[in-house]
């Protein structure tokens, strides 16, 4: 009996052995193991029944732009640049970032309008990497570009780019349209291979009001070297945003104040206090080549073949010739007598020689006043309408249609003042315009990156 109890426990011994040998051979053909006998970092629901998301969890990967956030989901959305679709993912602290160089980022280092490479969980909508894209180029803190969009193009020094419809424009981290940008923006530019998908502002524009200005109607506004500008009544001049000194000059008074300009915000300066002297005039002798070239100072068609006499201060001057590059140019009186040497250059292509000649009757920015069709601003309402600073009226209302770039700023007390640089075209027909509402100081929305992605990184954690 006890020879049988021991063979019964030796087979058990047996069994027991088999059973942890077979649990081995199993775990090194696991579905979480590799080749190596190490984890599968992405284990499939048909292999095992439910899905993990790991740090290297994913079944998909795209090339897009990260277009928005959302704090309380803790979600990115992103554009596909293929089918112009947006999409959103979740993540969580296993989500990992890096630069265009593989090194590792901080959440709070990604940017709206980032060009990135993602990799990511479809089944689970779940993010698990983000790269900045190593394709995408970028042109930072541009000033000297043109947009053209009727044609869709950007022109940054000799090179020429294209946009596209999903290029984004954003401010601030804030999404805006073409139409919010300022020619006196400083801007960034990303792109991949020919194509501009991302315009971002990084120094945008402020607004620069007088107060007292009775005196100085009819004079010059200098701010800096980023605006010359006539004094109009009740102007609003639209300035880059920095600190100025700000020139005011009427016949041969005025003085220098100096100005902060914040980024879409309103600056008042008082200028009463700047006097007025008796006006003190100098002669101006001006010579021209070629000498049948038109002569305008300050708007008005002169007679350069003797001395001119003008008030002390800045002028505007215009020479232009049929056959010839116009000039336009500003200077300063500031003696009882002084020579200008104006020199035209010739036209360089057939289509500059077969151009139309310009009016003479024009104003001093050089823009023609014979023009019977009219622009109109019908929305939003109630608020006041500048054109290229100049008060236009109150909104719905009209001003004369003149072809060309212009800035159309809206603005009511209470409520945050927009500008558009709208392109008028040429055409012999009136043309209106409908813009969105203000948007109410008190609801302005807090644009602080820094504080957005503190907020994201503690929900992470």
């Amino acid at each position: 009996m006890i020879r049988k109890n021991e063979r019964r426990k030796k087979r058990r011994a047996a069994w027991i052995l088999g059973v942890i040998a077979a649990l081995s051979l199993t775990a090194c053909s696991s579905p979480f193991s590799g080749a190596n006998g190490q984890k599968d970092p992405s284990p499939t629901r048909a292999e095992t029944g439910f899905e993990v998301t790991g740090p290297d969890s994913y079944d998909s990967a795209d090339t897009a732009i990260l277009v928005d956030w959302n704090t309380s989901d803790k979600t990115l959305t992103f554009l596909n640049l293929e089918l112009g679709r947006r999409y959103t993912l979740s993540l969580d602290g296993t989500t990992r970032f890096y630069d265009k160089y593989g090194d590792a980022i901080a959440i709070g280092q990604l940017q709206k309008g980032d060009i990135v490479d993602i990799t990511f969980l479809k089944s689970k909508k779940h993010l698990t990497t983000l790269q900045l894209s190593p394709q995408a180029w970028t042109y930072e803190g541009a000033e000297r570009y043109e947009i053209n969009m009727v044609r869709n193009e950007v022109s940054i020094g000799s090179e020429v780019y294209k946009l596209t419809s999903n290029t984004q424009f954003v401010s601030e981290d804030r999404s805006i349209e073409s139409m919010d940008l300022n020619p006196s923006d400083s801007l960034t530019f990303l792109g991949i291979g020919s194509q501009v998908l991302t315009v971002r502002v990084e120094k945008g524009h402020g607004y620069l009001r007088l107060e007292n200005d009775e005196n100085f109607v009819g004079g010059w506004i200098e701010v800096g070297q980023a605006t010359i500008q006539r004094i109009t009544d009740n102007m609003l001049v639209l300035v880059p945003e920095g600190s100025y000194q700000v020139n005011i000059s009427h016949k041969g008074g005025g003085g220098v104040k100096s100005v902060v300009i914040n980024r879409n915000e309103e600056t008042v300066l008082d200028i009463g206090d700047l006097e007025i002297p008796e006006p003190q005039y100098g002669m101006v002798l001006f010579s021209l080549n070629p000498t049948s070239a038109e002569l305008y100072i300050d708007g008005s068609l002169v007679d350069p073949s003797g001395p001119i006499s003008l008030e002390y201060g800045l002028h505007q001057m215009i020479a232009r010739a049929e056959g010839y590059q116009s000039i336009t140019q500003y200077f300063r009186v500031i003696q009882e007598s002084v020579g200008i040497n104006v020199e035209l250059d010739a036209n360089e292509t057939e289509q500059d020689k077969n151009e139309e000649k310009e009016d003479p009757e024009e104003s001093p920015s050089g823009q023609t006043t014979e023009n019977y069709y009219q622009v109109y601003i019908d929305a939003p309402e109630n608020v006041e309408v500048y054109l290229d600073g100049n008060y236009m009226g109150i909104s719905p209302c009209s001003f004369v249609k003149i072809a060309g770039t212009h800035v159309v700023t809206l603005r009511k007390t209470g409520y945050t003042t927009r500008s558009y640089t709208i392109e008028v075209d040429d055409e012999a027909k009136d043309i209106s315009y409908s813009f969105a509402d203000l948007v109410s100081s008190s609801a302005t929305l807090d644009n602080s990156i820094t504080g957005m992605w503190d907020s994201i990184l503690g929900a992470l954690n």
